[in-house]
């Protein structure tokens, strides 16, 4: 390569670095804007309502212990 196609190689480099160093610098901007916004607490459509009501039985018949075994079987 002659030393006028080394320059237009670093040339582009360079232009391509500063173009990505923009970017950058344009989205750390916009995650600081996100950051420095209020979060929005307790929205009605985020909301789940959870009865009182006691869960039916039958939801837990043939069920194991999470960690602790089969029923009705020592633990290794």
């Amino acid at each position: 390569m002659s030393l006028q196609d080394d320059l237009t190689a670093v040339r582009r480099c360079l232009d391509d670095l500063v173009r990505t160093v923009g970017r950058l610098e344009r989205s750390l901007a916009q995650l600081r804007e996100n950051e420095s916004r209020p979060l929005v607490a307790g929205r009605a459509d985020d909301l789940v309502t959870i009865t009182d009501t006691p869960y039916n039985t039958a939801l837990w018949t043939d069920s194991d212990d999470e960690g602790l075994g089969v029923r009705d079987r020592r633990a290794p």
